[in-house]
């Protein structure tokens, strides 16, 4: 019996892998893929994006989860970062000028630990050597000499001035508030009593010559304290002379090591100066305090003295081969740039040079760093502090609150490093819109856009990249090999997942699921390999984990508590199928659509916009209904319509258009009194011409409305009717496929609304000959029904004015 041109053959239903197509035994046989399968697109971009080096020519990356995005850039930076040398090393010192901002130094990779290394022998010897130098004889002895040539300078003032003050009539005393003048009667001191017995001419005589010896006095402690001072200075250029001398010859050898690189030679010499003025901290006294003093030290949190000769390395390539590769899966703020760590003592926070540590973007200086752009939106100042740092080539460590300026923060401001990164920022499209859109500096740093698709041809290299895929697989995490069979029902799963028999899924993620559960299942059966029938089990154990609410909807359709025809005629009533998403798994639902029509000049009321229950897209398709009835039946007359649409027991919202065609069926079907076929569930878009649209979840709107008919009993004239651009979607379950070929169920695809309303109420639709319809089809009873209420409508409209013109 040749098949009606509407219905769709069960060839058509799905598309089946040919297991003949590969020619091992099983995938162990055929080598397994490296890396993941590649995308010409975004491979292209990739390569383009990191072989640049101008400013700007970070890479974004989109699409869909699981379609290798971050394997491939993983795969590729590998490839090339092995080719591009080893970035230096960073670290900070003590800023001897300002010790509040360290400083930032780079050496080539490996140098820096060998630089700490230096520094930290260096101040091991000088610990050692400078106080035995300054406890060596030639010290002491030069010391001795200054110290004495000080007491003989000093001795010899003394003497000069005594004498003078003798022969006045004074002597001159010593004591620790000064230098005193004493009286003397017959060279004696003259006492307080002998002092007021003289006569006053002797008295104002004495005073006289104690005022002029007073300059003498303070020319000569004029001439101690010059002595005084010349001697200090004469020390300590002798210390330093001494210090110098080992200082010297230690950091010269380490000046030699570093010539080439001057900001090392100029840090250096700050070191060999700040030493030689603070030669006391290497003395042992100083070094090991006695106890009472060392708890003082520690309560009032002194510095250990050493630490200004630390080297904090920030970041260190001594181990790395080429350039370095970062991906931070956390991109908090201090993961990404950094912190200055604060440590506790006593109540209060305390912080220097050595406390700095380094993000991931100083450690992928010279190099590339991978984040998810999802993650750094998320995280509070990351965007704002990338931008920056992109921008203007360098890294900045401080504390989050000083960075935005919202909180002032005392402390540490470490240099910046300077950094020249490549950003690859992982993440969907529409974060990329929406940042091209409202950022501009955007635009300016991420120049190269890699946009990976969720699908991929299916041909012959499709088919051999699944397999080699599947081999990996098998290797990499210990599963059984496939044979063909197993194969060839992956490649269909892959095709199901993108609903087109043209395609396959690139989300290998999600084959790579199905790959492990079907290994599960084959183990469990006690095979050594996984065939068609272990796939199978595991899409279907797959679906049933998630499918409760699915089975909870159905059961309660089949116990009457939700309302659904699947047998019988009603008129203005159609079965529309809606698809339900909860993530883990989608379905198809039947509701009722009924449609009730009236005289009246509301138009098309739609029950679930007028309840805000509907989505922008969901009333675009309502609001087309009444542009089709319009050109279609009123020319020559008014459209004078009110109709109401219902989706019946619909208690959520519903968005998406498809269903538009299923309410111009019910609206057809209620203005021409004529019944609808309540065992054909229809789905399907329409435009204003009658066109029948495509729609996406096909295959779970036919498995849902088939899952319910054949729990209720499949009755033989049941369906689905969808739009024929729909057949290429096709993937259906074998159950489906098998109860259409044993005519059971029916798929109908449909190009325009009277094909469709032919099929659902069996009567022809009719074309205008002449300006009308023929007798006896729905277009020529909604036409005359759609003049009626125009005529009806007149005629009230004309009565209604009659007593108004007598008034």
């Amino acid at each position: 019996m040749k098949e009606k041109p509407n219905k769709v053959i069960p060839d058509q239903l799905r598309w089946n892998c040919d297991p003949s197509v590969f020619s091992f035994k099983t995938t162990a046989d055929i080598a397994p893929l490296k890396g993941i399968i590649e995308q010409e697109r975004p491979i292209r971009a990739i390569r383009f994006g990191l072989d640049i080096a101008s400013p700007g020519y970070n890479i974004y990356v989109s699409g869909l989860t699981g379609t290798g995005k971050t394997t491939i850039i993983k795969t590729f930076l590998e490839e090339i970062a092995a080719k591009l040398p080893r970035p230096d090393d960073w670290c900070y010192v003590y800023n001897f000028k300002e010790p509040i901002s360290p400083t930032i130094l780079n050496l080539p990779p490996g140098r820096a630990k060998s630089f700490k290394a230096e520094m930290n022998e260096l101040v091991r010897n000088l610990r050692t050597g400078i106080p035995k130098a300054f406890e060596s004889k030639d010290y002491e002895e030069n010391m001795s000499r200054l110290m004495k040539r000080n007491q003989e300078t000093q001795q010899a003032l003394f003497e000069r001035l005594s004498e003078k003050a003798r022969g006045e009539g004074f002597a001159v005393e010593l004591s620790e508030v000064g230098v005193s003048l004493v009286s003397l009667l017959d060279e004696k001191p003259i006492t307080p009593e002998q002092y007021e017995a003289l006569e006053e001419e002797e008295k104002k005589r004495i005073e006289k010559k104690r005022e002029d010896l007073n300059s003498e006095i303070q020319s000569f402690l004029r001439k101690v304290r010059d002595i005084n001072k010349d001697s200090r200075e004469k020390v300590a250029g002798l210390r330093r002379k001494v210090g110098l001398y080992i200082v010297g010859i230690r950091i010269d050898g380490i000046k030699e090591q570093y010539a080439e690189f001057p900001k090392i030679v100029a840090y250096l010499e700050d070191v060999q100066d700040y030493i030689l003025t603070h030669l006391e901290n290497f003395n042992e006294s100083a070094q090991k305090p006695n106890p009472s003093e060392a708890m003082q030290a520690l309560m009032e949190s002194q510095e250990d003295p050493f630490l200004k000769y630390e080297v904090n390395i920030v970041v260190d390539n001594t181990n790395l081969k080429g350039a370095p590769i970062i991906i931070e899966t956390n991109p908090t703020y201090h993961n990404m740039f950094g912190r200055v760590q604060r440590r506790a003592q006593f109540g209060t926070f305390s912080e220097d040079f050595t406390s700095i540590c380094s993000g991931s973007y100083a450690k992928a200086n010279g190099g590339f760093l991978v984040v998810n752009a999802q993650d750094v939106m998320s995280n509070p100042g990351v965007w704002e502090t990338l931008k920056r740092a992109v921008e203007n080539r360098e890294v900045r460590i401080e504390e989050l609150g000083e960075q935005s300026g919202i909180v002032p923060v005392a402390g540490m401001r470490p240099n910046p490093i300077p950094a020249d990164v490549k950003v690859i920022m992982i993440g969907p499209r529409i974060i990329y819109h929406l940042l091209y859109e409202s950022e501009e500096d955007f635009r300016k740093i991420f120049k190269v856009k890699a946009d990976f698709d969720s699908e991929m041809p299916r041909d012959s290299r499709a088919f051999q990249d699944y397999a080699s895929f599947i081999s990996s697989r098998c290797n990499d995490e210990g599963l059984l090999h496939f044979d063909p069979t197993g194969v060839a029902r992956v490649v269909e799963y892959g095709c199901r997942l993108v609903e087109n028999q043209h395609k396959l899924s690139a989300r290998f993620s999600d084959i790579a699921d199905i790959v492990r559960e079907a290994n599960y299942w084959a183990r469990n059966d006690g095979r050594d390999s996984v065939s068609d029938s272990h796939v199978q089990r595991a899409v279907e154990e797959k679906t049933y984990r998630s499918n409760l609410t699915e089975e909870r909807i159905r059961e309660l359709i089949t116990e009457g508590t939700i309302l659904v025809d699947i047998t019988g005629e009603a008129v203005g009533q159609v079965n529309g199928l809606a698809v339900i998403d909860l993530g883990d798994i989608r379905f198809g639902k039947p509701s009722r659509i009924t449609a009730k029509t009236y005289m009246g000049r509301g138009g098309v009321v739609d029950i679930e916009r007028e309840a805000k229950m509907s989505g922008k897209i969901y009333d675009k398709g309502v609001l087309i209904l009444g542009g089709y009835l319009g050109a279609k039946y009123a020319q020559d007359h008014p459209l004078a319509l009110a109709a109401s649409l219902c989706f019946e027991q619909s208690y959520e919202g519903i968005d998406g258009d498809s269903a538009s065609s299923t309410e111009l069926y019910a609206l057809l079907s209620s203005l021409a009194d004529i019944p609808i076929r309540q065992g054909i569930a229809v789905t399907g878009s329409v435009d204003q011409n009658g066109r029948i649209q495509p729609i996406g979840g096909v295959n779970h709107k036919i498995e849902g409305f088939f899952d319910l008919c054949k729990t209720l009993g499949l009755a033989g004239d049941q369906g689905v009717m969808i739009p024929i651009q729909n057949v290429k979607n096709l993937m259906l379950r074998s159950d489906v496929v098998d109860a259409v070929a044993a005519g059971q169920f029916h798929i109908y695809a449909v190009e325009t609304i009277d094909q469709g309303i032919e099929i659902l109420t069996g009567r022809p639709a009719g074309e205008r000959i002449e300006g009308s319809y023929p007798e006896g089809t729905i277009n020529r009873q909604v036409e005359q029904r759609l003049r009626q209420f125009a005529e009806g409508l007149r005629k009230f409209g004309h009565e209604e004015k009659i007593p108004s013109e007598r008034a």
